[in-house]
């Protein structure tokens, strides 16, 4: 059933699936929780007070889940909106013969920017099961596309993400998903310890081109505007050194459209097994 409503939403104009998220995001966000205090304390940690911004990025989180079934079901018919005015980034990055790890935070739209690089050669990306098990048949639908390439987020992926860059191709993953305890450092984001995945820097390790991406989305459903950045080299070796690297680079991305952030993510809880962050208040 959730697959044939996935279908049907797929079918509908991405303007009208903009504005029907941007109207839902709006609702979510009018009820009290956690959900809009989550979403504003982290905006404000950023930088960004006020009622006004938190509505419009509760209406940016919105669009960005009536997005995805058009994404996920009609990869096509989407790819053909996704425009990008500037990829000499990738262009040399590819002609080095090196492979490439591209790095997409939570921003925009996330979905559309490992799809757009598929015309470029093979990539391979990270995936985490949903918490829905509802989810898991439209996710593997997504998943099954000419180029693109999803592994799970365990060691039979990153063992996935090493042989795709030892031939030279393309890998894809969020560095700003909080890895599980023992696979991250803190590392500060907008001014406070964070939970940072390692993962990104070990394979930037792998004498590869490392480029940060997002898939701005653009105004009256007109599709996404994609943005490359090519981290300089060379990189530190260190992992907490490279963490806040790939931090301070986000940061900047996010900056530019940093209504399209996902604020209400949980970016700086504490996960199980991993060690206090600097100055707990426990520690």
């Amino acid at each position: 059933m959730l697959l044939a409503f996935f279908h049907v939403m797929a079918r509908l104009p991405l303007p009208l699936l903009h504005w029907m998220g941007r109207i839902a995001g709006l609702v979510v966000y009018a009820w009290p929780g956690r959900y809009r205090q989550r979403l504003r304390a982290n905006a404000l940690q950023a930088g960004y007070p006020g009622c006004g911004f938190a509505l419009r990025a509760a209406a940016q989180a919105g669009a960005m889940v009536f997005e995805t079934p058009k994404i996920w079901l009609r990869p096509q018919e989407s790819m053909k909106l996704a425009r990008c005015t500037d990829d000499s980034a990738v262009r040399a990055a590819l002609a080095t013969g090196k492979g490439v790890v591209f790095l997409t935070p939570h921003l925009g739209c996330f979905e559309i920017t490992a799809r757009h690089l598929t015309q470029y050669g093979p990539i391979t990306v990270m995936y985490r099961r949903p918490r829905m098990a509802l989810l898991e048949p439209a996710m593997a639908q997504a998943r099954n596309m000419a180029g693109l390439r999803a592994v799970p987020a365990s060691m039979q992926g990153v063992r996935s993400f090493v042989r795709a860059l030892r031939r030279g191709e393309a890998v894809g993953l969020l560095p700003d998903q909080v890895p599980r305890g023992g696979d991250g450092v803190w590392a500060d984001f907008f001014g406070r310890p964070a939970y940072t995945m390692t993962l990104a820097g070990k394979l930037a390790q792998f004498d590869v081109e490392v480029i940060l991406t997002v898939g701005e989305r653009l105004a009256h459903g007109q599709g996404w505007r994609i943005h490359y950045t090519r981290l300089s080299h060379p990189l530190p070796s260190d992992p907490h050194a490279l963490a806040c690297v790939i931090n301070q680079a986000m940061e900047s991305l996010i900056r530019q459209f940093p209504e399209q952030y996902l604020w209400s993510y949980n970016r700086y809880k504490v996960p199980n097994c991993a060690p206090r962050p600097p100055g707990y208040p426990n520690q």
